[in-house]
């Protein structure tokens, strides 16, 4: 079992959340997020942050760059299939069971803001990583989430957003086109 203690920063092993520990109890330890959230993890789904090198890269890129590095010289040249180049680059699943543990408690207006500050996390983080579309899966429900987002990409002059494909998301899904070079 791995061995914390508390203030020490941790992340969730398969999610993207940070914390610092504030309390031990038994397996289950309390973090507080970055963004001030108090939520609950057993010892196993977390992992030390210190030392770890917390850019992610996908198999494909490393395949990639390991043979752009055995043929130097000589430029590589991709061929993308239409089906590959129009696909979403990024899914954001802002149903609040995928964001937090358990929600029993949380007034509505809590489960909003988490799913916003998800939102606007993730598009900058987007946008950092130069990754041109991104489709946000708010669900259909009242609609409430879906225009705050759209307040929220209307605040971004670099983003283009329109309803995402139907036969995929079905009308609970909004896609955002980021312009690289505005």
């Amino acid at each position: 079992m791995r061995s914390f203690k508390e203030g020490e920063l941790v992340e969730v092993i398969d999610d993207n959340v940070t914390g610092v520990i504030i309390t031990i109890s038994n397996d289950l330890i309390t973090i507080r997020t970055q963004d001030g959230f108090d939520m609950d993890f057993s010892a196993s789904e977390l992992m030390h942050r210190e030392g770890l090198n917390h850019i992610r890269v996908s198999n494909a890129e490393v395949a990639t760059a390991k043979a752009d590095k055995e043929q130097p010289g000589k430029p590589k040249i991709r061929k993308v299939s239409i089906k590959d180049r129009n696909a979403p680059k990024m899914e954001v699943d802002l149903h609040i069971h995928q964001l937090v543990p358990y929600s029993k408690g949380m007034t509505n207006y809590d489960m909003l803001n988490i799913q916003l500050e998800t939102a606007k996390r993730q598009l900058e983080f987007a946008m950092q990583k130069r990754i041109q579309r991104v489709v946000f899966i708010h669900g259909v429900g009242a609609g409430v989430l879906k225009e705050e987002l759209n307040y929220l990409f209307k605040r971004y002059e670099n983003v283009k957003y329109y309803d995402a494909d139907y036969q995929k998301y079905g009308l609970g899904a909004t896609e955002v086109f980021i312009y690289l070079n505005p």
